[in-house]
């Protein structure tokens, strides 16, 4: 994905995220380019600013509908995070909205010693799965929480609702994926790609 669909996708999770806040019917996007037709994982993350603190972030980890539908999907359900208050009108003007094009999961296949040799910060996500629980970090959450490969799994197993260890458990399974990820610098402003 180019700059040029990048700042697309933003545009259109700000523009679902805005009208679901308002009350509005987001208008079918027309004229999209081909890729936003191909079914991709995708992930909207609104932060605050300029504090740049969480105020929402919900996504698809596996490609299962078009990538337009999941920004839009994913935007609206961003404002409603069951970890916040529903984002409100007066907000929309102080939050930022982060894109993030998820590649397909893939399992890492060794024993769980090897596992953080197998995962570079910055560049993989994560996901843990064991039973009916799963967790997943986007590529950025371990650059922010400055992890070591090893704090990266401890940390998608405890989003699981695991104990942190639970990584090196053999009926644990861990997959991998990176994004391209676009962010606007100020709200409605300046769309640029994070470089991972």
């Amino acid at each position: 994905m180019d700059l040029t669909e990048g700042k697309l996708a933003v545009q259109l999770a700000r523009k679902a995220a805005e009208c679901f806040v308002r009350g509005e019917k987001a208008p079918k996007p027309e004229d999209l380019p081909a890729v936003f037709h191909e079914n991709s994982g995708a992930f909207v993350t609104l932060h605050t600013y300029p504090e740049r603190k969480l105020r929402g972030c919900i996504g698809y980890a596996e490609p299962i509908v078009p990538m337009y539908k999941a920004l839009m999907d994913c935007a609206v359900h961003a404002c409603q995070d069951p970890r916040f208050p529903p984002v409100q009108k007066s907000e929309l003007s102080r939050i930022i909205v982060e894109v993030s094009i998820l590649t397909k999961p893939c399992l890492i296949e060794c024993p769980p010693e090897d596992y953080p040799r197998h995962v570079k910060i910055g560049r993989d996500g994560l996901i843990v799965k064991k039973g009916f629980r799963s967790g997943l970090l986007l590529p950025q959450v371990g650059e922010e929480l400055k992890c070591t490969a090893k704090d990266f799994l401890r940390h998608t197993c405890l989003k699981a609702g695991l104990m942190p260890d639970t990584w090196k458990e053999g009926e644990c399974k861990i997959y991998k994926f990176q994004a391209q990820i676009f962010v606007e610098e100020t709200p409605g402003g300046n769309i640029e790609r994070v470089e991972t």
